[in-house]
């Protein structure tokens, strides 16, 4: 059996820049120095990279912190608590209800007509 050898081409670090030549690099220059000039550029860059170095730092605690999480296990369940049961005596500011006695009369179906009313003025 022979063995297979894989030769990969190395990727260039501005693969993105690939097609630009000596002299576009050198009008992109010029052109920025003329922008922003002799000392704004430096600064510029270096913001640039103060931004990138935060983001890399974010990037890498959110990171951990998903490693974290996935890691840790999931705390037991809790067992549900009981409810509580009413109290059997009713508290002193409710009156209880009796049920009508069966001697008591039962109320009429129909209003009393009222004839000690005075008549209807005119």
């Amino acid at each position: 059996m022979s063995d297979l050898l894989l030769v990969v081409p190395p990727v260039p670090a501005l693969a993105f820049l690939e097609g630009i030549g000596a002299m576009e690099m050198m009008l992109v220059a010029i052109i920025g120095l003329l922008l922003f000039g002799g000392k704004g550029l430096p600064d510029m860059a270096r913001t640039l990279g103060k931004v990138v170095r935060e983001f890399k730092k974010a990037t890498a605690n959110v990171e951990q912190e998903v490693q974290r999480v996935m890691n840790e296990e999931p705390p037991p369940a809790a067992k549900p608590k009981p409810r509580a049961r009413p109290a059997l005596s009713t508290p002193a500011h409710t009156v209880p209800v009796t049920p009508p006695s069966p001697e008591a009369p039962s109320a009429p179906a129909t209003p009393p007509s009222r004839t000690d009313a005075p008549p209807p003025a005119a």
